[in-house]
């Protein structure tokens, strides 16, 4: 069985080289019969009159043309318009009955011949033809595309790999194990499935893999379908939903009849919220073909016969927006979380993405992955090949732990910006602002610590950068935890007002995160005596602390919003007034260290933390 996708290069390959066939062979029949050579045409009259004169040698006598040749002068030399003067020549022919006897009377040698240009016109004209229909095949072949196009809306445009185009084994797929153990159930389906059918047993018609972007969704469904042996069809969601009503909807059916062609085969829809979004929940009213695109996929997923073999996969990062019809029994029947890989699955996907990379003796996977805390393993990847560039920019054979540290910084931080020249002042500013989040950040503790402190700028915005990593993986924040982290966003802020005398804009984003932090404690987590244990807000990720908030409109009025705001308020300024006493109680130590940090522009943790048990130890000393 041959590659239908082969045969379709070969016939492009073969039809290309055809059309450029014609095109070339037209041009040498049009070459040949219009070029300008070393004929020249002449009025008859003319032609006549040369006779007349003797100049004429010979003639060839057609059914509308009479081809010649001169005379070639015998004696003297030709006169300069004469040597360039062609020899040959044509007329259109007229009836003349004297011409015959002309041409006797003087000497020409004549002969009749029959007029053959009807066979170039006929070539030309054959040629320009078969050039047309190729011309308009391709054009068609355009607007209807590989997938659909404009002339077969109706087509689905799900992209189709062979069993043996699928290479992704679940051995590539680190740090979801448990993700693996779910859907190890589905290969065995495809692989066996009468084992199931002799029990009575019914195989998930769909199955949803939910998690975080970026945590290995796509490469889970591919290595179901590798590990299996059967073709996968793949798609997104997005790719169903045009501006014409029926379009998405035929789409469905047009996938699902390919699909059943094939089995046993793996469907997958990624981006499924895309298209299964809850029905009518929007203020504006409904997107009718959108609608009209979702129902024909519940009657599609609920119609195929049990066991048919065709297992339908899909992927979301946002669960909770799709319509309660599609994750009931019948259709996607499991949920599988792909979550952010713990610490040991985070060094599997490392030492994976390691397997085509030289590194040097000194990179310590333990350690790595010990500080990519949160990471997604699409996030895990791209930092081994940033340490690998950094590597070869600098004509390295293998990537050190240096190069996978100032990867790791550009991934968080952003590229350096030396171009970017800070005034003396602004150095200084930016040194005691970082240095305020650190100092703060050590002292109260808390779930991360503190691993560089910088005054080097660094991607679109950033001035200085102080970088924290958990202490290990917590899914949990208590509330003295969350009120460290307050505090120590706000100690750049305060460091500015208490060591230089007033504060600058470059507090902004600190105070962002700071009052959608507070917020979230407030009308969340119930961290407020006043408001009480209730929750008054939606769920969505905000910030950095893992947790999770939506304001997408106030929920509360009156008393009770002004008693929102006035605990915001309150929180963070409490916050403030403990970020204020950490920093006053060190004021030696804060202008020690940031001295030292103007001087080298950047500190690691354990430098910091040294220096700070310095400089407190000599404070005590001195008391």
């Amino acid at each position: 069985m041959t590659d239908p996708r082969t045969d379709d290069r070969r016939d492009r390959r073969a039809r290309s080289w055809l059309a450029a066939l014609t095109v070339l062979l037209g041009a040498i029949v049009l070459l040949a019969e219009f070029a300008p050579g070393a004929t020249a045409v002449l009025p008859y009259s003319e032609f006549r009159a040369r006779v007349v004169a003797g100049r004429v040698a010979s003639v060839t006598i057609g059914d509308r043309m009479i081809r010649g040749r001169y005379r070639r002068p015998t004696t003297g030399a030709p006169a300069p318009t004469a040597a360039r003067a062609p020899l040959d020549f044509e007329v259109v022919r007229v009836a003349d009955p004297q011409l015959v006897a002309l041409l006797g009377e003087k000497g020409v040698t004549f002969e009749g011949a029959a007029d053959t240009r009807w066979l170039s016109w006929s070539l030309t004209a054959g040629l320009s033809l078969l050039a047309a229909l190729l011309v308009g095949r391709w054009l068609v072949q355009r607007l209807q595309g590989p997938s659909g196009g404009v002339l077969s809306f109706g087509k689905s445009r799900g992209k189709v790999a062979g069993e043996k185009d699928v290479t992704v084994r679940f051995d590539d797929v680190a740090g979801v194990d448990e993700a693996k153990r779910e859907l190890l159930e589905v290969v065995e389906f495809l692989r066996d499935a009468e084992r199931f059918k002799r029990v009575g047993a019914r195989i998930p018609r769909g199955v949803l893999l939910v998690g975080p972007p970026g945590t290995g969704k796509t490469l889970l469904a591919k290595a179901v379908a590798g590990e299996a042996g059967v073709p996968f069809i793949s798609l997104s969601g997005s790719e169903f939903v045009e501006m014409f009503v029926g379009v998405g909807a035929a789409r469905v059916r047009d996938l699902f009849e390919g699909a059943q062609a094939q089995a046993p085969c793996i469907v997958f829809i990624d981006e499924l919220d895309a298209l299964g979004r809850t029905r009518g929940g929007s203020a504006m009213g409904s997107n009718e073909e959108r609608e009209q695109t979702l129902n024909q996929l519940l009657v599609e997923m609920d119609g195929f016969a049990t066991n048919n073999g065709v297992i339908v996969l899909a992927a979301t990062n946002r669960p909770e927006i799709l319509d309660a019809a599609l994750l009931r029994p019948g259709r996607f029947d499991r949920q599988v979380l792909v979550d952010r890989p713990d610490r040991s699955g985070r060094l599997a996907i490392l030492r994976v993405h390691s397997r085509t990379v030289s590194l040097a003796p000194d990179v310590d996977m333990e350690t790595l992955a010990a500080e990519t805390t949160g990471y997604a393993g699409a996030d895990l990847a791209n930092l081994i090949n940033e340490g690998a560039l950094l590597a070869a920019r600098r004509g390295a054979s293998a990537a050190t732990g240096a190069d996978l540290q100032e990867a790791m910084e550009r991934v968080a931080a952003g590229l350096e910006r030396r171009s970017r020249v800070l005034t003396p002042d602004e150095r200084r500013r930016v040194a005691y602002h970082e240095l305020g989040h650190a100092l703060v950040g050590e002292v109260l503790g808390g779930a991360s610590r503190v691993t560089k402190v910088s005054i080097v700028p660094r991607g679109l915005g950033a001035l200085g950068y102080t970088l924290k990593r958990p202490t290990e993986d917590r899914y949990l924040l208590t509330e003295s935890e969350l009120r460290a982290q307050l505090a120590s966003l706000l100690g750049g802020r305060v460091a500015e007002a208490l060591f230089l005398g007033e504060v600058s804009t470059g507090a902004a984003s600190d105070l962002s995160q700071a009052t959608e932090m507070a917020r979230a404690m407030v009308v969340e987590f119930g961290m407020s005596e006043k408001i009480g244990a209730i929750s008054l807000g939606r769920g969505r990720q905000i910030g950095d602390w893992g947790m999770m908030s939506e304001h997408g409109g106030s929920e509360h009025g009156g008393d009770l919003a002004d008693l929102v705001d006035s605990e915001i308020r309150l929180l963070v300024s409490s916050a403030e007034a403990v970020a204020r006493k950490v920093l006053e109680d060190r004021g030696a130590a804060v202008h020690s260290i940031a001295a030292t940090l103007l001087e080298r522009e950047h500190l690691d943790g354990a430098e910091l933390r040294a220096m700070l048990e310095t400089a407190m130890r000599g404070d005590a000393e001195k008391t």
